[in-house]
C-alpha cells in the first residue's frame, strides 16, 4: 500500500506535468468528455466507439482502434469512424506496428501504441508482448505540432489504462460466474449423489446388528451341551448371508468412494480456480471400461427398481477401444448426468406393434466430416423411452437453471445439461438433443 507522503508527491508531480503540457481548452474538454463518458458506457463495444469518436468530434480527425482480441489471439480492428460496421476484426495493415514513439505513415496517419499497466500484465486473461494492447491510428495528418502529438500520446495512454481496467473487470466477472457454476457442479455431481453414503451406512449398520445377534445366539448354543445341530446350521447360514451382504455393501462404498474421489479431484483442481474456467487433464483410457461402465454400475439397480431395462446390445463401445483425448473425470460426470436424467425421465411407450416398452440404451457411432472435411467425430448417445421434449423448449434445455415443462414435478437443479455442454465443448466437441422414435436421445460428439 502506498503511503500518504508518496501519494502527495505523485499528485504534485502530476500538477507540474499538466502545467508543462499546457493543453488548450479543447484538449482539456476532450479529456473530460472521455473520462466522463467512459463511466457512462458499460459495454465494451460502446467504449471502443467512444475512443475513436473523441478525435472525430473535437478535432475533426478520423480514427481507427486496433486491440488485441483474445478470441483471435492477435491485434485486430475493433472500431473506426469511417464506415464503422465494415472490415472489423481484420488485422492492421503492414505499415502499422507497435513502436516506443508515435510515428507517421505514408498514408498520412499518426500511429500511437496503446500500452497496458506494466505491473498488472500477468493478471490479464491473455498473454501480450511488450505490454502492448493495441494501436490508435489518427488521420488524415501529414504532420502536427509536438504539442498536439503529445496530447494524442497521452490520450492513447488513457485508452490503454481504461481498457486494461475493463479487461480486469471482465476477467473478475467471468471468474465469479465460473465459481458460481462450479459450485452448482459440485452440488449436482457430488453433494447430492453423496447422500447415497447414508443408505450404504444404514444397510451396513443393520447387517452388523444382525451379526451381533447371531454371535450372541451362537454363544448361548456353545454353552448348551445339547446343541441343536439343525439350529446351528441355520445360524451359520444366516451368518454367511450377512457376511455376503457386508461384503457387497463394502464394495458399494468402495465404488462410491472411488467415484466421488474422481469427481472431487476433477472439480476442485487448482487450475480451474487459477484460470477461471474448466481445465483439461486428458489421458489414454478405455472409454467403456474406465468411463461408461463405472457410471452405469451406479445406476443399474435403480433402473431395475424403476422397471427400466438397460439395453446395451447396440452400444458400439468395444472393450479394446482406446481414446486418448478424454478427461476421464469430466466425461464420467457427463455420463453420470445423462444416466441420472434417464432414470428420472424414462417412461413407458407403446410400439407400432402394440408392445409396451420402457428402456434406456447407450451407444457410439462414427460421424463423418462433422468438424469439417476429413475431420470426423465420435457420437456418444444415451437414449430413453418417453414423450418428446416440446419443440419450443429444445433450444433452451442446455441453458443454466432452465427446466422443461416435463421436469417441474421431478427433483433437479436444471444444471446437469449445462455441465454436459461445458465439459464437452472444452474437449472441442458438441452436445445436443434429438427427438427419435419412441423417445429422446441426448448425445455428445468428440473429435476422433
Amino acid at each position: 500500500m502506498s503511503t500518504i507522503k508518496y501519494i502527495l508527491e505523485r499528485i504534485e508531480n502530476k500538477k507540474n506535468d499538466y502545467r508543462q503540457y499546457n493543453f488548450a481548452q479543447t484538449e482539456d474538454n476532450a479529456f473530460k468528455a472521455f473520462f466522463d463518458l467512459s463511466q457512462e458506457f458499460d459495454g465494451i463495444k460502446d467504449f471502443y466507439t467512444l475512443c475513436v469518436s473523441i478525435p472525430k468530434v473535437f478535432f475533426n480527425l478520423e480514427a481507427r482502434l486496433y486491440l488485441i482480441e483474445p478470441k483471435y489471439d492477435s491485434i485486430v480492428l475493433v472500431s473506426k469512424t469511417e464506415a464503422p460496421k465494415s472490415g472489423l476484426y481484420a488485422p492492421p495493415p503492414q505499415d502499422l506496428r507497435s513502436d516506443a514513439q508515435p510515428y507517421y505513415t505514408q498514408s498520412k496517419s499518426l500511429v500511437l501504441t496503446i500500452h497496458g499497466k506494466k505491473l498488472l500484465m500477468d493478471q490479464l486473461p491473455f498473454r501480450i508482448k511488450d505490454d502492448v494492447l493495441g494501436l490508435l491510428e489518427i488521420y488524415p495528418v501529414k504532420d502536427m505540432s509536438a504539442h498536439n502529438k503529445l496530447f494524442f500520446e497521452k490520450y492513447a495512454n488513457r485508452i490503454g489504462f481504461n481498457i486494461h481496467n475493463r479487461y480486469m473487470v471482465e476477467k473478475n466477472i467471468e471468474h465469479l460466474k465460473f465459481i458460481r457454476s462450479l459450485v452448482a457442479d459440485i452440488e449436482h455431481n457430488i453433494i447430492v449423489p453423496n447422500m447415497a453414503y447414508k443408505l450404504f451406512l444404514r444397510n451396513l449398520k443393520g447387517k452388523i446388528i444382525k451379526n451381533k445377534e447371531i454371535v450372541k445366539t451362537l454363544s448361548q448354543y456353545s454353552e448348551n451341551e445339547q446343541c441343536d445341530k439343525a439350529g446351528m446350521q441355520k445360524l451359520l447360514a444366516e451368518l454367511n448371508d450377512v457376511n455376503l451382504g457386508l461384503t457387497q455393501e463394502l464394495e458399494n462404498i468402495e465404488k462410491h468412494y472411488r467415484n466421488m474421489s474422481l469427481f472431487l479431484e476433477t472439480l476442485l483442481r487448482r487450475s480451474h480456480f487459477d484460470q477461471g474456467r474448466l481445465t483439461l487433464r486428458t489421458k489414454t483410457c478405455n472409454m467403456k471400461k474406465d468411463v461408461v461402465q463405472p457410471q452405469l454400475e451406479r445406476y443399474v439397480e435403480q433402473f431395475k427398481e424403476m422397471g427400466i431395462l438397460v439395453d446395451d446390445r447396440l452400444s458400439g463401445l468395444p472393450d479394446e477401444e482406446v481414446i486418448s483425448v478424454v478427461d476421464v473425470g469430466l466425461i464420467a460426470q457427463v455420463y453420470a448426468n445423462l444416466f441420472s436424467n434417464a432414470l428420472k425421465y424414462t417412461e413407458e411407450v407403446i410400439t407400432e406393434t402394440g408392445e409396451k416398452k420402457k428402456y434406456m440404451s447407450y451407444g457410439r457411432e462414427i460421424v463423418k466430416d462433422f468438424f469439417g472435411p476429413g475431420r470426423g467425430g465420435l457420437k456418444y448417445n444415451v437414449f430413453s423411452t418417453g414423450p418428446h421434449i416440446n419443440p419450443e423448449e429444445r433450444e433452451k434445455i442446455f441453458e443454466d437453471e432452465y427446466r422443461g415443462s416435463n421436469a417441474m414435478n421431478r427433483p433437479g437443479t436444471g444444471h446437469g445439461l449445462t455441465f454436459i455442454k461445458n465439459a464437452v465443448e472444452i474437449h472441442g466437441g458438441a452436445a445436443g438433443y434429438e427427438a427419435v422414435q419412441y423417445g429422446n436421445n441426448f448425445y455428445f460428439i468428440l473429435p476422433r
